[in-house]
């Protein structure tokens, strides 16, 4: 069983592309599963093999400890590490060859408080991978991409997973986006567009987070998607199966 952790930050799109490589594993005989990890979610584009929702009811949570929404988010998301076992029955039960985990959209929650790795480290998963989603429309400008850069680079260290950086919603950013993936991969560039736009202590803070990401080998590039168009999916699968399938396709 391999499994693949999708994570990004709050609408970048993490559930509709969960939902597209379940599409494409099935579309070519695999056997997919999708647990969703997100206690708060209300609707999802895809139908769940495991839910979290059926072990932790924000709402319940809500009435019973008289919290707001995000003090119950943070209680369900930490409620769920307990519940580790159930979760992992269901797995064993389901038994596919890909399990896509679709985690919560709130990425502070669950990469940031102790529930989260937990459950990514004890999961008694095979072959772990993680797609880290860059929202293309958030970083549109030199420092809005190294703070989303940085973030991704921070959730890769919590987790310890094999990450695939990819950016999505390129059908909306028109002509940025050639520019965006020549910071992913130029950090020269990326660094002259940041001297263009900031100066002071905005430019040497930014520039000396570049600098150390550069050092942790961030600049390995983004695979450009559209959930809207499926444009760059198959990049993706490629890189995909370059991880966790030791280069091989998934065939009919």
């Amino acid at each position: 069983m391999k499994s693949i952790f999708l994570t990004g930050t709050a609408g970048s799109g993490k559930s509709l592309l969960t939902s597209k490589i379940y599409e494409y594993y099935t579309r070519n005989g695999a056997f997919a599963a999708i647990l969703n990890l997100d206690p708060g979610v209300e609707t999802l584009p895809y139908t769940c093999d495991i839910d979290v929702r059926d072990h932790v009811d924000v709402v319940s949570i809500m009435k019973q400890y008289d919290l707001g929404p995000n003090g119950a988010m943070i209680m369900a998301n930490d409620l769920i590490a307990s519940k580790i076992d159930d979760i992992q029955n269901q797995i064993n039960d389901v038994n596919p060859d890909y399990l896509l985990i679709d985690t919560p959209g709130q990425i502070e929650l669950f990469a940031y408080r102790i529930s989260g790795p937990f459950l990514v480290q004890n999961l008694n998963l095979e072959e772990k991978t993680s797609i880290f989603l860059f929202d293309g429309a958030l970083i549109t400008t030199p420092v809005n991409f190294v703070s989303i850069a940085l973030l991704a680079t921070s959730v890769k260290l919590r987790f310890k997973l094999p990450t695939i950086n990819v950016l999505t919603k390129i059908d909306l950013i028109g002509g940025k986006l050639k520019e965006i993936l020549n910071w992913s991969t130029n950090l020269s560039a990326l660094e002259s567009a940041i001297s263009k736009e900031v100066d002071g202590e905005t430019y040497t803070l930014t520039t000396t987070i570049l600098r150390s990401l550069n050092l942790g080998g961030f600049a390995q590039g983004l695979i450009p998607i559209s959930n809207v168009t499926d444009e760059g999916m198959v990049n993706l699968q490629s890189a995909l199966s370059r991880t966790i399938n030791l280069g091989e396709e998934v065939e009919d």
